[in-house]
């Protein structure tokens, strides 16, 4: 059963990550984890699970994945799981050799779209 500050964690970041401005984008697991006040254990395993319900949730309505615009701090791409559910929601393509190209347009997608409520 998820705890209230799950379930109120995924609207946080999402506020969060339209409000930051987009020369401070991409941020990272980390850095999302300390702007939104978690403290250990798990912090960046709760981000990630906020991260898989706001992509749920974007692919739902339609939305760009604002999920897109956190990294893992070991380069410029989302953790593996974020392109597993990618693909899972029908969102990239199967193949993994297309993977980041599809991340860098999503990106793209998510900076210039998020007017959305």
């Amino acid at each position: 059963m998820k705890t209230t500050q799950e379930t109120e964690l995924a609207p946080r970041l999402r506020e969060l990550l339209m409000g930051l401005p987009d020369e401070a984008l991409p941020i990272t697991y980390q850095q999302a984890a300390e702007a939104l006040g978690l403290t250990p254990p798990r912090t960046i395993q709760r981000v990630a699970r906020a991260l898989e319900a706001l992509m749920r949730e974007d692919v739902a309505a339609g939305r760009p994945m604002i999920a897109a615009l956190v990294v893992s701090r070991r380069g410029d791409l989302p953790r593996q799981g974020f392109f597993e559910l990618a693909v899972e929601l029908g969102r990239f393509p199967a193949d993994p050799a297309q993977h980041e190209a599809a991340y860098r347009q999503e990106f793209r997608q998510a900076l210039a779209g998020r007017w959305w409520p």
